[in-house]
């Protein structure tokens, strides 16, 4: 297996896979369009580092490997010659299909082609290429660092060879891969996305306040975030993104995004990217 490995996208998602990744012993080339987004990626990488030498999961000599591993480019031309390339761009379809369709024209004949996409359809991403055998889904939770999870998501022609190679570098990385098929919202978002928009629905119906809703799902269900703490955290256009795909590709009114929702993204309450979401940062 190459040890080399492209990730385009620098943001949250991306970092943390080259992160990982490059903390693995891979070598890893960061894509993005913007060198301030690469530089803001690579800090991220560093502050990460920085809290697992804290924590000593992780020497200052362990710190200045990883980094070395990762480099950076604003030219799709740097992803030939890596055996696996992860996009991790914003959760928009027509983004990913453009992206894809240059990757695929850019990249070595036998690579893998992953996406990152939390909900968006693997088949309808593959046929933007000519290798869809070779394209997968690879979504990673949030943060990657230190989730543990990996949802294997195969399209319609993804191959067994194909399968098999993104479970064996998901495993190597330490990740627990899960496969899954590839329906609207696969199963992390398919189960998490309708919580989150009911707890919304209890907030716009005045149920109960923001903490009250998010005390009770913790402290009664265990769950170690509450469910409208975590959508701040993935980020409110990007829960509506996933909720509108959910809800046009199943057809079902169960998925309808609370309209408090829709609300708080057109007023730009993003969540904590933008410093308000339901709660303030």
């Amino acid at each position: 297996m190459s040890d080399r490995i492209a990730v385009v996208g620098a943001g949250q998602m991306g970092n943390g896979i080259a992160h990982v990744f490059a903390q693995s012993g891979f070598d890893v080339v960061m894509v993005d369009v913007a060198d301030a987004a690469l530089a803001k990626g690579r800090e991220t990488i560093a502050k990460n580092l920085d809290r697992q030498v804290k924590k000593g999961t992780l020497t200052d000599a362990g710190k200045v490997g990883v980094l070395a591993r990762v480099t950076t480019s604003t030219s799709m031309d740097a992803i030939a010659g890596a055996a696996l390339v992860v996009e991790a761009a914003t959760e928009h379809r027509e983004l990913k299909f453009r992206i894809f369709a240059d990757m695929d024209a850019k990249a070595d004949a036998g690579a893998v082609l992953a996406t990152n996409t939390s909900s968006i359809s693997i088949t309808e991403i593959a046929a933007q290429t000519k290798r869809a055998g070779q394209v997968i889904g690879m979504h990673f939770m949030n943060p990657v660092p230190v989730m543990q999870l990996v949802e294997i998501i195969r399209g319609l022609a993804t191959s067994d060879e194909t399968t098999g190679r993104v479970i064996a570098w998901s495993s190597a990385v330490g990740k627990t891969p899960v496969e899954v098929n590839d329906y609207p919202g696969f199963v992390a978002n398919r189960i998490l996305m309708p919580m989150i928009n009911e707890a919304i629905y209890c907030v716009m119906e005045g149920v109960a306040a923001p903490e009250a809703i998010d005390t009770v799902m913790k402290l009664g269900m265990n769950h170690p975030m509450g469910p409208l703490a975590l959508a701040d955290l993935i980020g409110l256009d990007t829960c509506l993104a996933i909720l509108d795909v959910l809800h046009e590709g199943l057809g079902d009114s169960k998925y309808r995004p609370c309209p408090l929702l829709r609300k708080y993204v057109a007023a730009g309450w993003l969540g904590r990217k933008s410093g308000r979401g339901f709660f303030n940062y």
